[in-house]
């Protein structure tokens, strides 16, 4: 049991510093010193922090980033982040702060009086480094970067000094009061429900730790651990004041209002206005201590320029995203710090499952984005009925056995509720009660219906005083899988009825997510007595739950993209049949300038095209179409349209039953020479994992058998904008970065037909932004772009042609304003033609 408690705390610590990334190579050395500072309400309080300083790679001048670690961490967890950063140009500091690791003083939660002051006197050090730029005397151009108790002090440092230029805080907390004490009725801390598990971890350890982060957790279990005086066994190394404030609503239950002042003291709470630091705000899904809503308040506080995020991560568990999240890090400080020119970025942007990559079996995230922040509310509402009768429930004496949603801290290990919706990944392990809850549920959807936000719902409570409860959103579904509770998140609740009355109405606030509810399945209020997170009351009552109002509104963003089905079993075959084509074209021997000139300039023709499988289905019947020379041509159609069986037959991996295909004239047969003006990429990269991005497209390029002048690497890697992850193993590769690459290896030699099956999937929205003019600028030099897809509205945006087809036939074909002109009065809506034209309108 005592190995069980040691390691539910190990990976507490974890989820605290879950800003990680790959570790970098030796090239970059740190400088290890102490800095006295100078701190306290009276400045009376010397601490010496110990810090390492990295100088930046390249060597002379160079804008700083501090880099803060997380609750129960010392410096020596953002050793690699910090390598990384001054690889790419930075002057890195990272430090453990007051209390942690080797550094002196006591730990006082991000306090202006101390660590904030701690925080400026490094920044003062900065400023007289030889290797950071300056803005002017005394003020060196400086970000902040830091999770949880590290995104904080980034927060509270940018309002206390501005010359912190840009901020990215992660998985951090707007008002650690309302974190501690929510309320889903919006009454505020001093009437909120007591957090008492993820409080106890974190006052709890206190930075009386041997080590730090998970490595220091693990080795705790197999060492002696020193004996704590009494006051660091009670307190740890906090000050004497914040412990004995702990100590009491540990005790209670209860928020005093000296508490709520001391929490409220060390979070942006109570610097409304005064960030105009750039800042990124980067939240997790899956976090059940700081929650989505926390980012909301954060970014109403920042009076700067903001952006928000919303990534498959958390104190939870989940996937952390690492490359996604260290580029748009990246991105951040480089517009903010080095003033490079970068894409404007979304305001808003949510991470979603896009199935599985069929070669790889990882989970494919999109990013969804939208221009403008929603905020909780969303930007529409859906109405949805609940239906359930008037129900008696009891809170059993002491609040036991309880009512279990996330075990705190290791919710990732007990299959966290993902933010993919729909139950495909992730169901949470959740647990009511029998007699502890009340439950209210919708009949099932007849469509999908996606939840962004905090749905809301109006119930009424019968009994007396002080009643507690917990509102949970389920999908229930009519299979055998148990209902799935996103993210494993839940809603607080305390009511008071008054005296007198015998019930109380109350407008509650669900949990904040991003969830798909399927079509077909049901939505489940729950409501619970207890929870085994949460303080509840000790004394036995009964009560009656009933809806004041049967429809649940729930919130959604219009604009935010719907994830893409899951990859065809033979795609990640399509590399292999590559090699295959390319070795047949250099087998004859004929090279690229032998054939300039051919019969004809039209890219491409088909005409009677057909093809039918074994069981009689034609995938593809009669088909015929032309392409132009600088068109980009959309190829639309549901899934089963024939779209990608065409395009196989297109690049000769697969023969006809009828009908031709003439590239530049020529018919295309397995291995035909013209195969060598044409670059194509279906969907799902394959490379080799063990060799870097550059020896992938050399050997790539190598097997045609075609001059290196002639391959145009340079414009190539320009089209992948992977940087310097051009030159490290594509194994440590996210799916949008392989994405990219195989998106740029198509691109090799500037082929005169270049032709892409789903291009954009795996691309987040600035990519997929990136692209769409990268295929424009293709098609105005002279060449030819034909792009399948699946969104419609990239469809409309990047091509000036459309195909349209449906069970194998060709429906409609022209130029996509033409079609839109004759769309029947449906408006300037692809989406719309497209659906009248299948008959599925």
């Amino acid at each position: 049991m005592k190995r069980m408690a040691a390691l539910v705390v190990a990976l507490a610590v974890l989820g605290v510093t879950v800003w990680l990334v790959w570790p970098s190579g030796p090239g970059v050395q740190g400088q290890e010193q102490r800095i006295t500072v100078v701190d306290g309400p009276n400045d009376d309080q010397k601490v010496d922090l110990d810090t390492t300083f990295f100088p930046p790679a390249q060597g002379g001048k160079a804008p700083a980033v501090l880099l803060a670690h997380g609750f129960g961490s010392a410096k020596e967890s953002m050793r690699n982040q910090a390598r990384q950063l001054a690889e790419a140009g930075y002057a890195v500091l990272t430090w453990s702060a007051r209390g942690f690791g080797k550094s002196t003083g006591q730990i006082a939660l991000n306090s202006p009086d101390y660590e904030v002051k701690d925080v400026k006197q490094l920044i003062d050090w900065l400023a007289k480094r030889p290797e950071v730029l300056l803005d002017k005397e005394g003020d060196p151009r400086v970000g902040m970067a830091g999770g949880s108790y590290g995104g904080a002090i980034s927060l509270m440092t940018a309002a206390y000094d501005d010359r912190v230029d840009a901020i990215v805080p992660q998985i951090t907390w707007y008002d650690l009061a309302d974190a501690l004490f929510p309320n889903g009725t919006g009454q505020g801390p001093e009437s909120g429900v007591f957090k008492k598990a993820w409080a106890g971890f974190f006052f709890g350890r206190g930075g009386i730790a041997q080590g730090s982060g998970l490595q220091g957790g693990l080795e705790a279990l197999n060492r002696q651990v020193q004996p704590l005086s009494p006051e660091e066994a009670r307190c740890g190394r906090f000050l004497p004041e914040i412990c004995d404030v702990y100590q009491q609503i540990a005790s209670t239950g209860k928020a005093t209002p000296e508490a709520v002042a001391l929490l409220r003291k060390s979070s942006p709470v109570s610097v409304q206005g005064r960030i105009k630091a750039p800042t990124l705000l980067i939240q997790g899904q899956r976090d059940s201590l700081f929650t989505l809503a926390q980012a909301d308040g954060n970014a109403r506080a920042v009076a700067g320029p903001v952006q928000v995020m919303w990534f498959d991560g958390g104190h939870d568990g989940g996937n952390g995203e690492v490359d996604y999240l260290y580029e748009k890090t990246l991105g951040w400080l480089d517009r903010w710090l080095k003033q490079q020119p970068q894409p404007e970025g979304p305001a808003f942007s949510v991470t979603r499952d896009g199935g599985r990559d069929p070669g790889t079996r990882q989970r494919i995230r999109l990013h969804p984005e939208t221009a403008q922040y929603p905020g909780l509310s969303g930007t529409m509402t859906t109405p949805v009925e609940l239906r359930g009768p008037e129900q008696n429930i009891v809170n059993p004496p002491g609040g036991t056995p309880p009512s279990i949603s996330t075990v705190p801290g290791v919710g990732g290990l007990l299959g966290g509720g993902g933010s993919g919706g729909g139950g495909q990944s992730n169901l949470s392990v959740s647990l009511d009660m029998p007699g502890q809850s009340a439950v209210f549920e919708s009949a099932p959807l007849t469509r999908p219906l996606q939840l962004t936000g905090g749905a809301s719902a109006k119930i009424r409570v019968y009994g007396k005083g002080e009643v507690t409860l917990f509102g949970k959103l389920y999908d229930v579904s009519d299979s055998l899988q148990p209902p799935n509770l996103p993210s494993g998140q839940i809603s607080p609740v305390k009511v008071t009825i008054p005296e007198g009355a015998d019930s109380v109405e109350a407008t509650i606030t669900l949990p904040v997510v991003d969830y798909l509810f399927p079509a077909g399945h049901r939505m489940r209020l729950a409501l619970t007595t207890t929870d085994m997170g949460f303080s509840t009351p000790a004394e036995p009552a009964s009560y009656r739950v009933a809806l004041a109002d049967p429809a649940l509104a729930v919130p959604s963003v219009k604009g935010l993209s719907e994830p893409p089905p899951g990859l065809a079993w033979w795609v990640w075959a399509m590399p292999l049949a590559a090699i295959v084509v390319a070795a047949a074209v250099l087998a004859t021997g004929r090279t690229r300038r032998a054939r300039a000139g051919t019969a004809s300039d039209v890219p491409l023709e088909i005409t009677g095209l057909t093809k039918a499988y074994s069981n009689g289905f034609k995938a593809v019947d009669d088909l015929s179409f032309r392409v132009e020379q600088g068109q980009v041509l959309g190829l639309l159609g549901p899934n089963g349209a024939g779209k990608t069986t065409t395009m196989r037959m297109m690049m000769g991996l697969i023969h006809p039953d009828g009908g031709t295909i003439r590239i530049f004239g020529e018919e295309v047969t397995p291995g035909a020479p013209v195969l060598s003006r044409l670059g194509s990429f279906v969907e799902g990269p394959g490379f080799l994992p063990h060799l870097s991005g550059r020896e992938n497209l050399d050997l790539y390029w190598a097997a045609t058998g075609r001059p290196a002048s002639e391959a145009h690497f340079d414009e190539a890697l320009e089209i992948a904008g992977l940087g310097n992850a051009i030159n490290r193993a594509v194994r440590t590769y996210s799916q949008g970065m392989r994405q990219r690459l195989a998106i740029a290896q198509a691109m090799l030699g500037l082929p005169d037909l270049l032709v892409l099956d789903e291009p954009t999937n795996g691309l987040d929205p600035p990519q997929i932004r990136e692209m769409r003019e990268v295929l424009k600028r293709y098609a105005q030099d002279g060449r030819t772009v034909i792009v399948s897809s699946h969104l419609l509205a990239e469809v409309e945006q990047t091509c000036s042609h459309v195909v349209v087809m449906h069970r194998g036939k060709l429906v409609s074909e022209g130029p996509v304003a033409r079609l839109l002109a004759t769309s029947n009065g449906h408006g300037p809506r692809l989406e719309d033609v497209f659906l009248d034209l299948i008959g599925e309108k």
